[in-house]
């Protein structure tokens, strides 16, 4: 049997924490919560999760649970509500959902579209695990992402073709081998990681640990911005680039759209 080394959970509003200080107290370093569900369902607890995570300094990620509809609306849908910042994990959930379950190259087409969205090529999460083993094995393009193991066995068994996985989740709570709970949380999925804390945290968000520290900007290019708001409020600014902004336009997201 492997060890287990908890270190991330996956959450919903099934099952949202109660006290994020309480989680990362408990060892616990990162957060990947729902966002979205096929074309149009959009998780009610989703913004209010993040902010408490990340207040408590937990690392955040959002995912999509897939379905068969029309994967264009699911790419508008998760790119409307969630729209990750450059720091936060991205996942696409690709699970059995009977007749409705995404079909591999359906899969393919999300991945793409939101990393080309976000500018993030090659940084989104494959979640998955008999729908990955079965519809997907040696396949090149899913082999190039991070790899988010779902099997509650005692040890894990990789897809055809993969050579390790990112994230192993080892419970959902009731079954897999053990811790079962989480303070602040209770039963709920947990995933190990072979790693340590701090190499997770490093590459969290690209997958790259090796990360080089960033040129400083030139002050030419450098904006200001004064903001006037009540005390306690939360901002937030995320840089995007001419290209993003015009493929935004031409897709026909208006301002404000996002929720």
């Amino acid at each position: 049997m492997t060890q287990t080394n908890p270190l991330v959970v996956d959450l919903s509003h099934w099952d949202p924490a109660d006290d994020y200080e309480a989680v990362a107290e408990s060892g616990i370093v990162g957060v990947i919560y729902k966002a979205t569900e096929g074309q149009s369902y959009t998780d009610p607890t989703y913004v209010a999760q993040q902010q408490a995570a990340k207040r408590a300094g937990l690392q955040w990620g959002a995912y999509h649970f897939a379905d068969s509809s029309m994967v264009q609306g699911q790419i508008d849908n998760f790119m409307r509500f969630a729209c990750p910042d450059p720091d936060e994990l991205f996942c696409l959930d690709w699970e059995d959902n009977g007749g409705d379950t995404m079909d591999v190259d359906d899969v393919i087409r999300w991945v793409e579209g939101v990393e080309a969205r976000l500018g993030r090529r090659g940084e989104c999460v494959l979640y998955g695990g008999n729908t990955v083993k079965e519809n997907a094995p040696n396949n090149s393009f899913l082999m190039q992402r991070r790899l988010w193991l779902c099997q509650y066995g005692s040890t894990p068994t990789l897809p055809d073709g993969w050579e390790n996985y990112w994230l192993w989740q080892y419970t959902d709570g009731v079954y897999g081998p053990t811790p079962h709970t989480i303070d602040g949380i209770g039963p709920c999925d947990i995933n190990h990681y072979d790693g340590s804390a701090e190499q997770l945290i490093a590459e969290w968000a690209t997958g790259d640990s090796d990360v080089t520290p960033p040129v400083p900007p030139d002050p030419d290019d450098v904006i200001n911005l004064i903001v006037a708001a009540p005390k306690g409020t939360t901002l937030r600014v995320r840089q995007i680039s001419y290209d993003q902004i015009r493929d935004i336009r031409r897709r026909g997201i208006k301002r404000g759209e996002r929720q």
